[in-house]
């Protein structure tokens, strides 16, 4: 699987999750998230059309800025192919300067809070 394909996965997951749990709309909302950094680790090759899972956790929540963390993992396997994510800082749309979130959108990152419960939500491709 290209390297780029990863980074789409994370994307859809992230953006999945703030859209039915956050209350975000990527044409509508006044507050939108911009990617300031990524990374991605590679365990174990994959390939299509393999069934994949994804997990999603939040590693650290600020007033303005949230850090992602995606597991992807083969179907059937407990340890992750690859292990990626980024950094959003919430900006105001118009302006695009930093703004602190909402209540609904920290209570819906907090969620996904490693250390807090859970703090994963899981996809199936």
């Amino acid at each position: 699987m290209n390297n780029s394909i990863y980074y789409h996965l994370f994307d859809s997951i992230i953006n999945t999750y703030l859209i039915e749990k956050c209350g975000q709309s990527p044409t509508s909302s006044l507050l939108i998230g911009l990617v300031v950094s990524s990374f991605c680790q590679f365990f174990t090759p994959l390939s299509f059309p393999e069934l994949l899972h994804l997990g999603l956790r939040v590693t650290k929540l600020g007033s303005s800025s949230v850090s992602y963390e995606v597991g992807v993992f083969k179907e059937g396997e407990d340890s992750p192919a690859a292990v990626g994510g980024y950094t959003h800082v919430f900006v105001e749309s118009q302006s695009r300067r930093s703004t602190p979130m909402g209540q609904k959108l920290k209570n819906g990152l907090g969620a996904l809070l490693a250390g807090e419960g859970e703090g994963t939500v899981k996809g199936k491709l």
